[in-house]
């Protein structure tokens, strides 16, 4: 029989999404037990759209609830550190929105914190269960797509004064970065999450298209340790938004969609081979694979497993 996890959503802004799109599809293996929320009034909505009874403005009320397996971050981003680090520190398991942290030393000290505690620690990086993805992925991984040559990605969104609404969003202390922090943080960890590792980058930032502190343009220029070179370019400023990424091997060349959400289901992936016979195994090794649940769900269902199972996450 599955072990069913008890949840404790902290934020229910995008936490609301999080239960609509990731607990309720899993509801054998999650039970949302508690909600945590500044806001009294939507504290009580979700409670009552949700069916929970427990509710809490009080972060380290939420922690002291002996009978909580799971803490699910989705408070601003200046906040995640302390967060994950108390959760940790009583032995919870952690799930957080992006950014987990600001900077590279944080992260050391969340790796110390969870060596030294019962609980793990998961970042919400969802585009990697796309289903085009997750068949780019097999098809990399299988040998077929060949030698890896480059790769572009493109986040191009658009956001002006309404979402800048919330202050924490303009600045640095409160948003811990911009359009790279926040917004194409999720594309470029799917680029990672298919071509390794990176050798070294260089990066342009700059605001342009916004009044406000943290960045809303960049360009980068990696090198993979595979020896591929990649370039990607996010801004904030565009009046089309799209997400795009385009990967070329020796033997296929491989595009998204270019719908601004790479975790859309009904945006298929193309994969162009080089020739007739390779593009007749490409097609048998996609119609043997079975691509796990998508989205958010998908990773909350890898989750349970490296919890209750002790199986590693992708």
């Amino acid at each position: 029989m599955t072990r069913k996890l008890k949840v404790a959503v902290v934020g229910l802004g995008i936490g609301r999404d999080h239960i609509l799109n990731g607990y309720l599809s899993n509801k054998d293996r999650f039970e949302v037990a508690a909600l945590c929320d500044l806001d009294q009034e939507l504290l009580r909505q979700c409670g009552a759209e949700f069916a929970v009874e427990r509710l809490e403005d009080s972060y380290h009320e939420i922690v002291g609830m002996d009978d909580i397996d799971v803490i699910d971050i989705c408070t601003p981003p200046a906040t995640h550190r302390e967060m994950i680090l108390v959760a940790l520190q009583a032995g919870k398991h952690v799930i957080c929105e992006k950014p987990l942290v600001g900077a590279l030393a944080d992260i050391d000290e969340l790796l110390d914190a969870e060596s030294r505690s019962s609980g793990h620690v998961m970042p919400i990086m969802q585009y990697r269960y796309n289903d085009g993805a997750q068949q780019a992925h097999h098809i990399i991984a299988s040998g077929l797509a060949g030698k890896p040559l480059v790769a572009t990605c493109e986040v191009h969104w658009l956001r002006g004064a309404d979402y800048y609404q919330k202050d924490w969003r303009k600045s640095w202390n409160g948003a811990l970065g911009g359009v790279l922090m926040n917004h194409a943080i999720h594309a470029n960890d799917l680029m990672f999450y298919l071509l390794g590792p990176v050798r070294s980058l260089f990066a342009r930032t700059a605001t342009r298209a916004n009044p406000v502190e943290v960045e809303d343009c960049a360009s980068i220029s990696i090198e993979f340790n595979c020896g591929a070179l990649a370039t990607t370019s996010a801004t904030l400023g565009s009046t089309e938004p799209l997400s795009r990424m385009r990967l070329c091997f020796s033997n296929v060349t491989i595009e998204s969609d270019s719908r601004p959400d790479f975790n859309a289901t009904e945006a298929p992936w193309r994969f162009v081979p080089a020739n007739e016979e390779i593009g007749r195994k490409i097609d048998e090794a996609l119609n043997n694979f079975t691509p796990p649940p998508s989205g958010f769900a998908g990773q909350m269902q890898d989750f349970h497993r490296a919890v209750c199972e002790k199986t590693p996450l992708p």
